[in-house]
């Protein structure tokens, strides 16, 4: 009960003074309060994790290709689909193997949709989402994205996404056609310019910006410049 087995990603829940972890090879989420365990959903194939101003609980199931949305403390049901439910499928109401998310104060999720190689921004109650970065093929070109992870969205709308598979990070404004490289790039490498397959990607409040990079195992802290 108490261990874990490849965990994808974990929120820190301030209200409730706990973790909460994706235990993606054991397919539940949990929680950790005081040192003490509890599963709050199982039986799910879950890979990323969110939470709202509200504190509803976003988890992304990469094999039922969809987003679902709890309300905390509620966890005996099966939760709202928030985006995708409609099956495997590039269509802009389908998700394929989706793994990271974020959820802005708008209640706007957005979603690393992995094997079609795009993030996409679903609305509150919206019956399909809109691409906002990639959706151009797996490549490495501006416009392009090669198996997304970590997405984040700062202040002023800005989307950062760890492009895992060409060792970036790349920010796209929405509306526009191609994003534009704000770390690495310069191929995959262990030198302080390069990443290895980065994944997660949180800010701090100062605006700096920190990459797990997977394969190089470390944490790197860049600032950047809006």
């Amino acid at each position: 009960m108490d261990q874990l087995n490849e965990p994808t990603d974990m929120i820190v829940d301030q209200q409730n003074h706990s973790i909460i972890i994706v235990d993606f090879m054991n397919s539940r989420v949990i929680q950790w309060v005081n040192q003490n365990q509890q599963i709050l959903i199982d039986n799910i194939d879950c890979w990323g994790l969110a939470m709202d101003k509200h504190g509803f609980l976003y988890v992304s199931d990469s094999i039922k290709d969809e987003v679902r949305r709890w309300k905390m403390g509620e966890y005996n049901n099966k939760g709202i689909v928030v985006a995708g439910g409609h099956g495997e499928g590039d269509k802009l109401n389908q998700l394929s193997y989706p793994t990271f998310i974020f959820v802005d104060g708008d209640e706007f999720v957005y979603v690393s949709d992995r094997e079609n190689n795009r993030v996409m921004k679903w609305r509150k109650d919206a019956k399909e989402g809109k691409i906002v970065a990639g959706g151009n093929g797996l490549g490495k070109n501006l416009n392009q994205l090669h198996y997304p992870a970590g997405v984040i969205v700062d202040d002023l709308g800005q989307i950062y996404v760890a492009d895992n598979g060409n060792h970036r990070v790349v920010r796209w404004r929405e509306g526009k056609k191609e994003g534009e490289i704000v770390v690495g790039g310069n191929g995959r490498g262990s030198q302080s310019n390069q990443l290895s397959n980065p994944r997660g990607l949180p800010f701090d409040d100062e605006g700096n910006l920190y990459v797990a990079d997977f394969w190089n195992h470390r944490i790197q802290k860049f600032e950047i410049i809006l």
